[in-house]
């Protein structure tokens, strides 16, 4: 029998230490054995990398996270368009968050509250802004005073903002990005609030991110760490537009019809049961969504009102779905991301499918360093060559998008072809579209977007989620809206 000597007591503890820690020090390097320094630290003789605490993504204003996962995309009830456009097919989709409600007509005179007050010297991006109004005038109906008062009026105020194209809503997005992460770094003290941002000199993510932006220092801004970077975690990714995948995943929020990883029951609408009416013991009978129940029946008759709306209704009306989220049938269509072909669902990624990919970087010098920003202050951009990324992926130099065969210059519905140009190598739409030599003619092109959810105006049909239609993205209506996405990183699940 082997007996055991006394070890001492600084081995002792360094040996529990060591497997507490799981064989590992806090803060230093498992590979280079190298300290890593605090983002935060001005100790300018301490080398190390700096890393950030590792931390969840924090939930951004008015977001929900929608858990993501494997779902039947497409068609679950009778297409009585016989459109054909949406063929069930199994597709998994990753974890994002998405807004709770649609953006209100408050939120978007925010928005171009700042655009004036920062672009002054360039009123035209105001301008460009503004939702079209006159969406609501009709040439045989007296709906003159929504176009003065519906986006104004504080009344309707939390009413969804209408009148907006597929560009402004991007747009939007984009600059709620730019005002969440600059709110993130006051409130952390990474700086302090810059109240003279005008033109060029305002904050962007991006921008800053590329060292365009200096602002005003703040107290937590040092020689080494002279801005918060992408790695330390704390800036929030981009808002967009969801893509449809999202969208529709989002809108049926299965996991209330599942048990152990079965889906017992595939929704019709966003709520349970296959009807548009509640079924619970204390609102039974009363409508789950705001739309059109019959020719010339926008809500009901006075005194029994069955939605309660003769236009659009208040975004938090209603009962939320089982991801907390609002007004996904009914109310208005909302815009998507993705570019509408009538056959994406037989083309399609099995993760996260998407239609629309436009690849592009930031445009750099000879040296490689980020080109200054334009005169509104943003980054300049440059798309991405089809053949560049076909190189990447192996692919020989072609361009397969719009339909093309793979050839440099392509020989299938190309309009350069049939006007007579075949000596150029791209375009942008799958037909002519000159009438005048009856050529063939499409609405289905690059400009075509995707929308979704049904409207105060729809019947009953277009409530289900898988029901889709497209409009030009310049485009707007009385109808519809839109509201945002961003993509969750780390674990699927959140904390």
């Amino acid at each position: 029998m082997y007996k055991l000597r006394a070890l001492p007591v600084f081995v002792v503890v360094a040996l529990f230490l060591f497997s507490c820690k799981g064989g590992k020090q806090d803060n230093v390097s498992p590979t280079t054995g190298w300290s890593y320094r605090d983002p935060k630290s001005s100790d300018v003789n301490d080398l190390g990398y700096p890393i950030g605490e590792a931390s969840e993504q924090i939930t951004g204003p008015n977001l929900v996270l929608i858990e993501g996962g494997t779902f039947t995309m497409g068609r679950v009830e009778q297409d009585v368009m016989f459109d054909w456009n949406n063929s069930p097919r199994r597709v998994t989709v990753s974890s994002f968050y998405m807004d709770e409600t649609e953006i209100t007509n408050l939120d978007y005179r925010e928005y171009l509250y700042w655009l004036r007050r920062v672009y002054s010297d360039y009123p035209e991006v105001h301008r460009r802004a503004l939702p079209d109004t006159l969406v609501w005038r009709s040439p045989l109906a007296f709906n003159e005073p929504y176009v003065q008062y519906y986006f104004r009026h504080p009344s309707y105020n939390n009413y969804p903002v209408v009148g907006v194209s597929w560009l402004q809503a991007n747009d939007y997005c984009v600059w709620r990005t730019d005002r969440v992460n600059e709110q993130i770094l006051l409130d952390s003290k990474w700086q302090d609030a810059n109240v003279e941002q005008s033109g060029a000199n305002n904050f962007n993510t991006e921008s800053y991110l590329a060292g365009q932006y200096e602002g005003v220092p703040g107290q937590r801004v040092d020689e080494l760490h002279p801005r918060v970077r992408q790695e330390d975690g704390i800036l929030l990714p981009r808002y967009r537009l969801p893509t449809e995948a999202e969208w529709e995943f989002a809108a049926y929020g299965l996991r209330g019809n599942t048990f152990e990883e079965r889906i017992y029951e595939r929704a019709i609408y966003p709520w349970d049961g296959h009807n548009v009416r509640n079924a619970a013991p204390k609102y039974r009978g009363e409508f789950m969504a705001n739309f059109v129940r019959g020719r010339g029946d926008m809500m009901g008759v006075a005194g029994n009102l069955n939605d309660a709306g003769s236009i659009t209704v208040d975004v938090r009306s209603y009962w939320p779905n089982d991801y907390g989220l609002y007004c996904m049938a009914g109310n208005v269509n909302e815009w998507v991301q993705d570019v509408y072909r009538p056959l994406s669902s037989e083309d399609v990624d099995m993760f996260n499918p998407f239609r629309g990919n436009v690849f592009t970087d930031l445009r750099r010098d000879a040296n490689g360093q980020v080109v200054e920003k334009d005169r509104l202050g943003r980054l300049q951009i440059d798309t991405v060559r089809a053949e560049d990324v076909a190189n990447r992926y192996n692919y020989q130099k072609s361009d397969y998008r719009n339909y093309l065969d793979g050839d440099v210059i392509s020989s299938i519905s190309s309009s350069l072809e049939w006007s007579g140009n075949a000596d150029l190598p791209q375009t942008e739409r799958m037909y002519s579209q000159n009438e005048v030599d009856n050529d063939y003619v499409t609405l289905v092109n690059d400009r075509a977007r995707v929308i979704k959810g049904g409207s105060w105006k729809d019947r009953a049909y277009w409530l289900n989620p898988s029901t889709r239609r497209f409009l030009d993205q310049e485009a707007s209506r009385d109808d519809l809206g839109f509201r945002c996405a961003m993509i969750r990183v780390g674990s699927p699940a959140g904390l």
